[in-house]
């Protein structure tokens, strides 16, 4: 739900730049591997495909509109950036086609991308906005703000709208100045409400781009009364909604079905509104945080106020997530699902929201563990709730012998399991990790934590409660055996030990002149092919837990 509200609010930049038709609007947007990201279950760029499309059909007719992406192509490339439809009107649908083909893989070239935009749109010469949608911050080693600085001293009327999606709010200082630097708006699409503040300040009350006034003498008319006054309430009796910017209409004329025809004529954001309208039929599609939806039809008289009247029937609901009944602050880790109907979004840390009468299912998650609870809501009710979500933290850390040194790698890969086997002595993954030192969040209760690095494993049983953080130290008992033996094809470690066939079991194996592996301690023989003729070689070696052995084969 967090992209579709990016969307939302790009759909009201896009729409607020197209009133104009002498404007051209680039929007650039993020196809980097982030983009894989998972909101709710699905993948980001799956959701972008199918809410930019619907999007786009609400562009106002005339709009000059094109697509830059970056991101998409290539791994690692700060040059993969690429304009997929070029600015003009009536590219709707081949926008849509080409975010359908998007597959994310790539780094986030976001200031160069914001760059190349400009130029296409001739920025010195003419007016142009960049719609700039990002869910990373530059790696590429560039400058946003000294870019953004540039453009505005360059160009004839440019400005840079950029939203944010799920940035922090220090995160996103450091992209917001791409907007600030020149003359636009910077939008952090985290929740529902803040997207409906920044749709209010940039499409309700202030257009991203003001046309200069033209002077024309005329004769002043006669102020115009108000002939619509729209209100809604939570519930049946309730208090008006009033300037509660929560509250989105959309006035649509009312088609000969009785349903919604055309582009909608008015947009407004407030609980009730006063406006005027030529006389006819109407219907007013009306929500409550983008979640609750109500169409209402209405008729406008001459002569007469029409009152479009709109019950959500519906509750406010505060829930904080909390590792433990008596956390005094929410958890910000703490992922809350918010289910009704065909409704479902997810916040963090603490969920607040509107939800119709009826039952609301929460589902709480910090890393695998997961609680889920059913709440029963009543229209004009306001509901505070905690979601005890009992996780515990536990710290990573592996030693190559009892008392011995640590293991300093990145490589230890640690994997917390059921202490219980299946029946093939496998057990369930709770959670893993890459290197010593990390910290991974899981169910408060018993588990195993069990560490590999090369050739060698260790294990350890904990115990750990709802919101402790424990450390867990894991013996892998193991040394690190090195050799090198100039002009080998190949080197092998095998154990020195013969089963009952009269094989030696096989520990590793390398192509190449030198070789360096953890393994547990004990004797071994280290087996050295070469190329061509020359014959194969063997060496012994000794390993301690603890100890590096290092052999050379001649």
């Amino acid at each position: 739900m967090r992209l579709r509200a990016v969307f939302m609010l790009l759909a009201g930049l896009l729409a607020a730049s197209g009133a104009l038709a002498a404007d051209k609007t680039m929007i650039v947007l993020d196809a980097s591997g982030s983009m894989w990201g998972q909101i709710g279950g699905r993948s980001k760029i799956e959701i972008a495909r199918e809410t930019l499309g619907s999007v786009l059909k609400s562009v106002p007719t005339g709009t000059e509109l094109g697509l830059m992406v970056y991101g998409h192509r290539e791994k690692g490339s700060c040059s993969d950036i690429e304009l997929a439809v070029p600015p003009a009107a009536g590219t709707e649908n081949a926008i849509t086609a080409f975010v359908n083909g998007l597959n994310p893989k790539g780094k986030t070239p976001l200031t160069q991308s914001v760059e190349q935009a400009a130029d296409i749109l001739k920025y010195t010469e003419e007016k142009a906005t960049v719609v700039l949608v990002t869910d990373g911050l530059e790696t590429c080693e560039a400058d946003p703000c000294a870019l953004a600085s540039a453009l505005e001293s360059k160009g004839v009327d440019f400005t840079t709208h950029v939203v944010g999606f799920g940035l922090t709010e220090e995160e996103g200082k450091q992209v917001a100045c791409l907007a600030e630097n020149t003359g636009g708006k910077y939008f952090q699409a985290s929740d529902a409400t803040q997207l409906v503040a920044a749709l209010t300040e940039t499409v309700a009350e202030a257009p991203m781009s003001k046309p200069e006034p033209e002077v024309v003498e005329t004769t002043p008319e006669p102020a115009v009364e108000f002939n619509t006054a729209a209100d809604s309430v939570l519930s049946e009796g309730g208090l008006s909604l009033g300037d509660n910017d929560d509250v989105h209409w959309l006035i649509y004329n009312a088609g000969a079905d009785g349903k919604p025809a055309g582009d909608y004529i008015d947009s407004q954001y407030k609980g009730a509104y006063s406006g005027s309208y030529p006389p006819g039929k109407y219907i007013a599609v009306v929500t409550l945080q983008s979640a609750i939806e109500r169409q209402v039809p209405f008729e406008v008289k001459a002569g007469e106020v029409a009152k479009p009247f709109v019950n959500f029937d519906s509750g406010h609901v505060t829930v904080t997530a909390r590792r433990t009944p008596t956390d005094a602050e929410p958890d910000s880790n703490g992922a809350i699902q918010v289910s009704f109907g065909s409704y479902s979004s997810t916040y963090y840390g603490t969920a607040k929201f509107y939800a119709p009468a009826g039952e609301v299912k929460l589902q709480g998650t910090i890393g695998p563990s997961k609680v889920e609870e059913t709440i029963a809501v009543k229209a004009g009710e306001e509901i505070a709730r905690d979601l005890v979500i009992g996780a515990g933290i536990v710290l990573n850390k592996a030693v190559y012998a009892e008392g011995g040194p640590e293991v300093d790698s990145g490589n230890v890969f640690f994997e917390i399991v059921a202490p219980e086997k299946a029946i093939d002595g496998s057990r369930k993954s709770v959670a893993y990790g890459y290197g010593t030192g990390t910290k991974l969040d899981i169910p408060a209760g018993d588990h195993v934590l069990t560490a590999k690095l090369g050739s060698a494993t260790g294990e350890i049983p904990f115990t750990v409660k709802a919101g402790e953080m424990k450390e867990v130290v894991v013996n892998i008992n193991a040394g690190v055996l090195a050799i090198t033996a100039p002009g080998a094809n190949s080197i092998e470690i095998l154990s020195a030990a013969k089963d009952i066939q009269g094989n030696r079991k096989s520990v590793s194996i390398n192509y190449g002149a030198e070789w360096q592996d953890t393994v547990p301690p004990g004797d071994y023989i280290v087996a050295v092919k070469y190329e061509g003729d020359v014959a194969p070689k063997e060496a012994k070696a000794t390993v301690k837990a603890g100890e590096r052995a290092e052999v050379t084969v001649q």
